[in-house]
């Protein structure tokens, strides 16, 4: 073991450390709880906001090639998620197994990448909650007064704020709790995507899919200029366009914030009970529900209106599709299902974030206090706090658009070290059991790798600069307290 910045963490060390009786959590979660726990986080603002948006901008009718490939990605990297998750069954997800096969640097970065992922993508979930809120509370006593409804024109996003509050205290109470409540609000989610999608395909015009994919044409003036391009659009030098198959892989990059299911779901494997087993399960049977609704939503979206008359700025685009074809009340039944639909998807978010950071406070990468768990609750209770208090301001005061590719950048590139880890740990460990073996290693893993990166390239480059602001503070952050406090400082890890 290296006693530098490339130090691991061994694989049995790990897995004792989830017994110790300050740090344990509790296994309350079997396979059923997973695959709703993914179902539920990823029925949310990609089905019910980023739809029409990335179809108004760049895809098209097309957008449901864009979730396709977009699924295709996260397949391959739900493989490798599998195969270490299954080997692995600690809390922290790619930071955990980064840190067994890549060393301790790499794992406090791709931690701190999680942390802004989970977080930022707790705050967009949060803000998505507030717009579909405000169309249900539209025309009522209760509406909600545009000064206190959005951060954009408002001076605050009183709703999301709050709601991020009262799920700290949910998060707090047990995670069979927030489970429970999980199950029960994606049951209402699916039946209102089954009934959009069941209703919606008899407003279908054809027409409106011709042609699928929109010849490519030049991008529209933006006020951002290159800082609002893709990155490989920069890179290569190519004259800026949308639509065509370059939109469509824009747009994969962009509806990606839609798939952060099954990466919540290897959070909580700590959580789970018999995980070699139910781990793969809860994976790929979230994602495989989620990307065939996907699909057929944007295909209804898409057949119902014509792309060019989507309001690109419109915070509700399915419910207004429903509008435009007299269908008032599926408005109203979409804004409602959403509402209620979005509060499970920010907490499962904001659950993914405080287990990251368990794990790295555990390992003292983080003030070692903020590893305690509730002694009645087996919940880390200070860090679910503490974490609250960023995840809330900026729900409360930054827009939804920003949020969203911030979170897309974060999550490929912590796919990109998890499936090159799946690589690592079959050459340097081979004697693991493991439960769950991705095929044809290493062809698998290097494909996911190419094909996450090659979606962040299509990023634009302003998410580009945020997100490598974000790791130089982290880099930071680890050289100036992290490194010296690590328990690999302390404690000799058996090889």
């Amino acid at each position: 073991m290296s006693s530098g910045i490339f130090r691991t963490k061994s694989i049995e060390q790990t897995l004792r450390d989830t017994e110790e009786p300050e740090h344990r959590l509790k296994k309350n979660l079997g396979a059923m709880d997973l695959i709703v726990f993914g179902v539920g986080v990823c029925i949310g603002a990609g089905i019910f906001v980023l739809t029409g948006h990335a179809a108004a901008t760049n895809a098209g009718p097309a957008i449901a090639l864009s979730f396709l490939i977009a699924g295709i990605g996260c397949g391959l990297a739900a493989l490798c998620y599998a195969e270490m998750a299954s080997t692995v069954p600690a809390a922290g997800s790619a930071y955990t197994y980064t840190y067994a096969t890549m060393g301790e640097l790499l794992a406090w970065i791709i931690g701190w990448d999680l942390i802004l992922e989970f977080t930022v993508g707790a705050a967009a979930l949060a803000t998505s909650f507030s717009q579909y809120l405000g169309i249900v509370l539209s025309g009522t006593p209760f509406a909600i007064p545009p000064a206190i409804a959005t951060a954009e024109g408002g001076y605050i996003n009183l709703p999301a704020g709050l709601l991020v509050i009262g799920l700290g205290i949910v998060l707090v109470s047990g995670v069979k709790l927030s489970s429970r409540i999980n199950q029960a609000v994606t049951g209402l989610k699916v039946l209102v995507v089954l009934t959009v999608i069941i209703v919606g395909a008899f407003f279908i015009n054809l027409a409106n899919w011709n042609p699928f994919i929109p010849p490519a044409q030049a991008a529209p003036a933006s006020s951002g200029g290159a800082l609002h391009l893709p990155l490989i659009q920069v890179l290569s030098g190519v004259e800026p366009s949308v639509f065509g198959i370059g939109g469509v892989f824009a747009a994969a990059a962009t509806v990606f914030f839609a798939f952060l299911g099954f990466d919540v779901v290897a959070t909580t494997a700590e959580e789970t009970r018999n995980p070699q087993r139910n781990l793969p399960i809860g994976i790929f049977g979230s994602l495989a529900v989620v990307t065939a609704l996907y699909i057929a939503v944007s295909l209804v979206i898409t057949g119902m209106e014509n792309y060019k008359g989507i309001d690109p700025n419109d915070g509700a685009p399915l419910a207004t599709a429903f509008v435009k074809v007299g269908l008032p009340i599926m408005a109203n039944l979409i804004a409602i299902g959403a509402c209620i639909g979005l509060v499970v998807v920010c907490m499962i978010l904001y659950l993914g974030q405080t287990r990251v950071g368990f794990a790295m406070a555990r390992d003292h990468l983080l003030p070692a206090s903020l590893a305690k768990t509730h002694p009645r609750f087996g919940t880390p209770y200070r860090f679910t706090v503490l974490s609250g208090i960023p995840i809330a301001l900026l729900a409360a005061f930054i827009p939804l658009s920003t949020l969203a590719e911030l979170v897309n950048i974060g999550t490929l590139a912590a796919f990109i070290l998890v499936s090159i880890g799946v690589v690592i740990l079959r050459r340097s460990r081979p004697d693991l059991k493991r439960s769950f073996r991705v095929p044809w290693v290493p062809v698998v893993p290097f494909a996911s790798v190419l094909v996450c990166f090659y979606l962040m390239l299509n990023l634009s480059v302003e998410t580009w600069i945020r997100f490598v602001i974000w790791l130089v503070l982290g880099v930071i952050i680890y050289f100036a307290y992290s490194r010296k406090h690590s328990r690999l400082n302390t404690v000799e890890q058996p090889k």
